[in-house]
């Protein structure tokens, strides 16, 4: 027994258990004659897609202190994933320049364009909580 993803002539796709050997069965929905399609499952390989450049280092201390191996190597993934959106502009992502990357921005960085972040909350600030002790 196997599993066949199998499309009709209208475009209806389904999923059966039956033998090999066995007809190919009518679509369940509209009653065409149907035909195999090859599963997402059974494809084997792997692209290995280099990260955007949102996700490279941005800081002294992410190259690990400018190694010049780990330099060399982050210079050839951006310059593989730079041919990769040339090539499926598609993938490249926002290209605005970032304006800030840590801190509070480390999850969402600022880049040009974005409102103007709200005020930290208070007590979270560099000032004192709650404006306590100034006379």
């Amino acid at each position: 027994m196997a599993i066949y993803e199998l499309r009709c002539r209208e475009g209806h796709r389904f999923e059966v258990v039956q033998s090999f050997t066995a007809p190919l069965p009518a679509c369940p929905r509209c009653g065409t004659e149907t035909g195999k399609i090859p599963s997402r499952f059974a494809l084997s390989g792997r692209a290995a897609t280099p990260p955007p450049s949102d996700m490279m280092p941005q800081t002294w201390r992410g190259t690990y202190g400018a190694d010049r191996e780990y330099v060399t190597a982050l210079r050839r993934t951006a310059e593989a994933r730079r041919d990769l959106e040339e090539r499926h502009p598609e993938l490249a992502g926002d290209r605005r320049p970032i304006l800030a990357h840590e801190g509070r921005y480390e999850d969402a960085p600022l880049r040009a364009g974005d409102p103007s972040p709200p005020p930290s909350a208070p007590g979270h600030g560099h000032g004192r909580a709650g404006g306590e002790g100034v006379s």
